[in-house]
């Protein structure tokens, strides 16, 4: 399957470059300018949760591995070696060594060895406790690490992972733009405001509310590269005002799949030379609900909220259809674990009668002693971004239908990750990424027992074994079933009810050449040191 996903891939991309003719020379030089559509909570990107940090970021670093920048699927058989030069699994696939790359600086300087390695994924994973004053406030991906049982090295650049069992997805989460290798002796407080790293740019400076800016690694490991400058970053609340100044060709470059269907319309008759594309961005709109405070301990109030969702609605408006109804996972084709179409119309709240499940929810409701003249009062808490308040909107006018009236409560992006976490919440509209398509990434990051991003405090020790048995299993097909057995039950549990999977788009000024957007994450794919300007 993803041999064959990778030959869709390459026959697109080769039938893009014929449209395109001849391939024009890169040239070095030039500024990149790019919006952004909030400020990041931090520049640490171990830390963060979001392509709020990831976008601007990534630049700053480099991975062992990575998903091949040129391929539009990310998979795990196209990967290209950054800090690591190969890598090879033992023969029970339980160590998987790297021999690294020599000669790569850190920005300051000092060498990479396999000490930086080590650092970070000790960290990351909890292997060792971090030196005082290199510890990370936040760790919202630990349960990725959670079958990493030691780190060893052999010299300056070898290092090994020693896992507990075999676990397919392994290579493919240290692929992930989420997974860049840290210095061992840079503290986790300096990455949060000073990144340093071994990518194609330097950080420069972060100005609260106002730009990031970075500029070009003249020491780059990879000879030519980068061919740009300088990235710049400007930070613009208001999506109409960003919008209107990409239009006048203020922006190279807009914040990822920050353009709505609606706003496309604008975009293309207003700025006819952009060049726009739409693609899943791997983000679901979900529902969580705080199932530890009352009255939401009681399951029959969270199945109720779960049927009353309006899936078609909410696609419909958000992206005039453009938007794909699944399960936990990516829907196809893009998607490799999309549950079939005929099996997700079997699940609870998916079937076609919306009408039925919301009168079933409403009589649920009414049992309970809810009505229109007593409805359930509750804040509806959600990102302060529109991304996010558009669907919480949404959210909102449907729950009315079965007599639970919602407040809107828009939070600060510097606060909405740790609130949630914290269950400072009853009910909320949250968007839910993931850095890579594999089952191990979304079932623990988000539904594991225990798991930090784990926001509703679902916790099934049935289910856990089952996310266990899946991620063991190499067969890719037997692999697939047992995944949708997953999925079922999150479904039937009302563990964090998936509303839809975002479909977006990303537009660029016809000079920037070299980009190539990833269709099954927007997490991974922004190293820029492929991007030139044609001007």
């Amino acid at each position: 399957m993803r041999t064959a996903l990778a030959a869709v891939a390459a026959a697109f991309l080769s039938a893009v470059a014929g449209l395109a003719g001849p391939a024009l020379a890169q040239k070095h030089g030039g500024t990149l300018r790019i919006y952004h559509r909030d400020m990041p909570a931090s520049a640490s990107i171990h830390e963060e949760a979001t392509v709020s940090t990831n976008m601007p970021f990534m630049a700053v670093f480099n991975n062992l591995v990575f998903f091949d920048p040129d391929v539009k699927i990310n998979s795990p058989e196209k990967l290209v070696g950054e800090l690591a030069t190969s890598w090879a699994w033992n023969a029970d696939n339980t160590r998987l060594t790297f021999q690294l790359r020599q000669g790569v600086k850190w920005h300051d300087g000092k060498p990479f060895t396999s000490k930086d390695v080590v650092c970070t994924w000790s960290t990351l994973s909890g292997l060792t406790a971090p030196e005082k004053g290199g510890d990370m406030r936040k760790n919202p991906r630990k349960v990725w690490y959670q079958n990493l049982k030691e780190i060893t090295t052999k010299g300056d650049y070898e290092v090994t992972f020693v896992l507990g069992r075999p676990q397919p997805s392994f290579i493919a989460m240290l692929a992930a733009g989420y997974s860049p290798v840290y210095p061992c002796h840079v503290p986790a407080r300096e990455m949060r405001t000073k990144p340093i790293g071994t990518g194609p740019f330097k950080f420069v400076e972060m100005r609260r509310n106002e730009s990031i800016r970075l500029v070009r690694n003249p020491d780059y490991w990879k000879p030519g590269r980068p061919y740009l400058d300088a990235i710049d970053w400007k930070i613009i609340d208001n999506r109409s005002t960003r919008v209107l100044a990409f239009i006048a060709g203020e922006f190279d470059l807009t914040f990822d799949s920050d353009i709505t269907f609606p706003l496309l319309k604008d975009v293309r008759s207003q700025a006819p030379k952009a060049v726009c594309e739409a693609r899943p961005t791997n983000v679901s709109n979900n529902l969580i609900v705080n199932r530890d405070a009352a009255p939401f301990n009681n399951p029959k109030i969270r199945l109720a909220m779960a049927m009353a969702l309006d899936r078609k609605t909410f696609v419909d408006i958000l992206s005039q259809g453009n938007d794909k109804i699944g399960a936990a996972m990516l829907p196809g084709p893009e998607g490799v674990w999309a549950m079939p179409a005929d099996m997700l119309a079997t699940l609870p709240g998916y079937g076609p009668d919306t009408e039925k499940n919301q009168a079933a929810a409403r009589k649920i409701m009414e049992e309970l002693g809810y009505s229109d003249a007593n409805p359930l009062k509750v804040k509806v808490a959600t990102r302060n971004i529109a991304v996010y308040r558009d669907p919480a909107v949404l959210l909102i006018d449907q729950l009315k239908k079965i007599h639970i009236a919602g407040e809107l409560d828009a939070v600060d992006t510097a606060v909405w990750f740790s609130k949630i976490a914290r269950k400072d919440y009853q009910v909320g509209l949250n968007l839910t990424g993931l850095g890579v398509d594999d089952p191990d990434v979304n079932f623990y990051e988000n539904y594991s027992c225990g798991s930090e991003r784990n926001y509703t405090g679902y916790c099934n020790k049935e289910v856990d074994a089952l996310i266990d048995a899946q991620s063991r299993e190499a067969d890719r097909e037997k692999r697939k079933k047992m995944v949708w057995e997953v999925e079922r039950k999150l479904v039937e549990d009302v563990a964090r009810p998936i509303i839809s999977h975002n479909v977006a788009n990303t537009c660029w000024q016809p000079h920037l050449k070299g980009l190539v957007l990833q269709s099954n994450s927007i997490y991974n794919g922004w190293r820029f040191e492929g991007v030139w300007l044609d001007k």
